[in-house]
């Protein structure tokens, strides 16, 4: 049977990346943004000094996750310019990069998970009263069905998380927006582009452990859960602190 196995895999390998090429993935920021009421994005802050691997998992350093998971919050959060400003801090509590494996039989996944804050920036208060913890995975499709550990870099695979959790992100907030972001549902023409962001899975933007709670994890000065700066040009300095 081992030298079946032996003998079949890389024909296997071959198959499953012929499979890999012909599943394009659509990103769906280029369709209009859900409706999310007055919403507008002050700051985007990101902390991932105190994020856990979890193994088996390559290395990734916490700039790395701070500057890929803030370049996606921004490239989704920046489309919408509602009338009322708000801050999101989003703290990197545990990560997954899968490794090369062997496909489809033992294909490690790739996983972020993170816990997320929304900051009123006029109010000067935080709207969820607990962190939401919130989870993603690369996606479904070719790539990940063969393990992304062969098929994509750390960089790649981090992009793909990145993406996917600011999708799910925005799912949150949409979830919340008549109660936080003044959302009138009657106004509203339609909502689109959330299907498939569910918690540990997404549509593929290019496809476990019990991680602390971000209260235990991150710490001031820079902190997720922290109040951000202020954008008005009235408001305290020492609010940054």
């Amino acid at each position: 049977m081992s030298r079946l196995f032996t003998t079949l895999k890389p024909v296997l390998l071959v198959a499953a990346l012929a499979f890999v090429s012909a599943c394009g993935a659509k990103d769906d920021l280029d369709e209009p943004p859900v409706p999310l009421g007055d919403f507008r994005l002050g700051y985007a802050i990101v902390v991932a000094k105190n994020a856990k691997d979890i193994p088996p998992s390559r290395q990734a350093t916490a700039q790395e996750w701070e500057t890929v998971l803030k370049e996606e919050l921004e490239r989704r959060f920046g489309r919408y310019d509602g009338d009322k400003i708000y801050h999101l801090g989003i703290a990197v509590d545990g990560y997954a990069l899968a490794v090369p494996g062997v496909p489809v039989v033992l294909a490690p996944k790739s996983m972020l998970v993170m816990s997320a804050n929304l900051w009123d920036d006029a109010a000067g208060k935080k709207l969820n009263a607990e962190s939401e913890q919130l989870s993603v995975g690369e996606g479904l499709n070719g790539a990940t069905l063969i393990g992304t550990g062969l098929t994509r870099t750390k960089e790649e695979q981090m992009r793909a998380l990145a993406r996917n959790a600011a999708k799910r992100i925005e799912r949150w907030l949409v979830e919340h927006r008549e109660d936080w972001l003044n959302y009138d549902p009657d106004a509203a023409v339609s909502d689109v582009g959330l299907a498939g962001v569910e918690a540990g899975s997404a549509v593929d933007p290019l496809a476990a452990a019990a991680p602390a709670s971000a209260d235990e994890i991150v710490t001031r000065p820079l902190d997720a859960t922290a109040e951000p700066p202020s954008t008005t040009p009235a408001a305290d300095p020492s609010r940054a602190n």
